[in-house]
């Protein structure tokens, strides 16, 4: 047990450890039911008399702040809980206006619902954690990644090697090892990403409706935001500030809307940013997973005058927890970006980018890829067909991904939050909005829902949504 004591004030030793422990017991330091040392050890630690620590103790015993147990030992007494200061700060310190931010809440701190619609979630019960676990524990051997030494801030050179095999054969993108950055997911490398490029004032455009924690971190750098409404064929790039540093897009499952921009379009915006000094991130956060339609070239594989950030998670092909993400940077980028990793968080975590990189190649991932993602094709059908026999809503065509949108003309807002009373989560599009023309509608993950309650939520949600309509 470590207690600070002041030996040098007045009174007597036996005082100042009095007045040490009580303090430690009334402001919850110590709380009820906490087990004291004996006597001998907490007076060996403190460099004092036996007698001033068991003095001490006997007396705070008298007073009702501890207990003793014969054979067992001292502890705090349970009426002593509830005796808590308060500091008290006249002149608290705030952040920069910039950053005068409520965290977002978050799946895993809230209770998981009946009818779990919501977005992000993988199905967790469709991975593959014996061989996960297999991998991760031969990587934490006493003497595997060289645990006594830091490690590489570009990420693990197994790893990188990995993701750039595995990214030509799954995603057709042209790249090798050298471009690879690893980060912990996909919001890590927007973070670098914007650090090295964006500067406080600097434009830059994000989809509108988009992805919330990209507009946050940009503007959290200070930047100015500036919302680029979608159409059928993605982001409209007409409507693009003339100087804007950086545009952020989903051109393979546009986030939350979940078309996929066209090859038209995709060149215009690459026409675009090659006549100026605009960055592209590209944010392929789970097109893995598809259910028709052959996948369009990426913007990467298509840029020739480098201009494009290259951005993809395993949160969603794999796990949230495993937390692994990487930007392919582009030539006069990388060593900056590496050093933003550098400074803000070191190198990550070695034996879990080992295991991943032996994960890909073994071809473990493809494998569970394939097999979730015909669990997810049969609920993205049955979730589209129930959906489309709802009068008022307008399915959104997707053929990627764990979401499905749906637009409405009544208010999404009222009955997103009636269906939470009915036990039943769903996203609503407003919320990935924040311009004046803000869409009505729905957004539905399928990734965490359960296949056997699939009907019984969908046939919930079309009684609220008919309240309403």
């Amino acid at each position: 047990m470590d207690l600070i004591i002041e030996l040098d004030g007045g009174g007597t030793k036996t005082a100042a450890v009095y007045r040490a422990l009580r303090a430690a017991v009334v402001d919850g330091r110590l709380p009820a039911g906490e087990k004291l040392p004996p006597t001998r050890l907490l007076a060996a630690d403190l460099g004092v008399a036996r007698g001033s620590v068991a003095g001490a103790y006997e007396r705070l015993v008298a007073e009702g702040y501890l207990r003793s147990k014969v054979g067992a030992g001292t502890f705090v007494a349970p009426t002593t809980t509830k005796r808590t200061k308060s500091r008290s700060v006249t002149d608290p310190l705030r952040p920069r206006d910039d950053w005068a931010l409520e965290p977002l809440a978050t799946s895993g701190a809230e209770p998981r619902p009946r009818y779990d619609f919501r977005t992000g979630i993988p199905d967790a019960g469709l991975f593959p954690f014996d061989a996960w676990r297999r991998l991760v524990t031969a990587e934490l051997r006493l003497r595997a990644n060289n645990p006594g030494t830091y490690g590489d801030p570009a990420g693990h050179p197994a790893l990188r090697e990995a993701v750039a095999r595995y990214l030509g054969v799954s995603r057709g993108v042209r790249t090798t090892a050298a471009d690879v950055v690893v980060t912990n997911g996909a919001q890590h490398a927007f973070d670098l990403i914007a650090r090295v490029l964006v500067r406080p004032g600097d434009v830059v455009a994000v989809e509108e409706p988009g992805y919330p924690p990209a507009r946050r971190i940009l503007a959290a750098l200070g930047a100015r935001v500036a919302g680029v409404p979608v159409d059928d064929q993605g982001l409209v790039v007409a409507d693009l500030p003339a100087h804007c540093r950086l545009v952020y897009t989903t051109p393979s499952h546009q986030f939350p809307l979940g078309r996929a921009m066209s090859l038209e379009r995709r060149r215009e915006l690459l026409d675009w940013a090659r006549c100026r000094p605009a960055a592209i991130v590209e944010d392929d956060y789970d097109s893995e997973f598809r259910f028709s339609a052959r996948p369009l070239e990426p913007l990467h594989s298509l840029d020739t005058a480098g201009r494009v950030l290259y951005v993809g998670t395993f949160s969603k092909s794999m796990l949230p927890a495993v937390r692994t993400g990487f930007v392919l940077a582009v030539p006069g980028l990388r060593d900056a970006l590496v050093a933003a990793r550098q400074l803000g968080d070191g190198y990550g975590q070695p034996a879990v980018q080992a295991a991943l990189a032996r994960f890909l190649d073994e071809g473990l991932l493809a494998r569970h890829v394939r097999r979730a993602g015909r669990a997810y094709g049969e609920r993205h059908a049955r979730i589209s067909a129930a959906l489309a026999a709802m009068p008022g809503l307008d399915v959104v065509p997707a053929a990627a991904g764990l979401h499905l949108a749906a637009r409405t003309g009544v208010d999404s807002t009222a009955v997103v939050s009636a269906a939470a009373r009915s036990g039943l989560a769903v996203d609503d599009l407003r919320a990935y909005s924040v311009s004046d023309t803000v869409q009505s509608g729905f957004v539905f993950g399928f990734g965490a829902t359960d296949p056997s309650t699939l009907d019984a939520g969908l046939a919930t949600f079309a009684d609220v949504l008919a309240r309403h309509v």
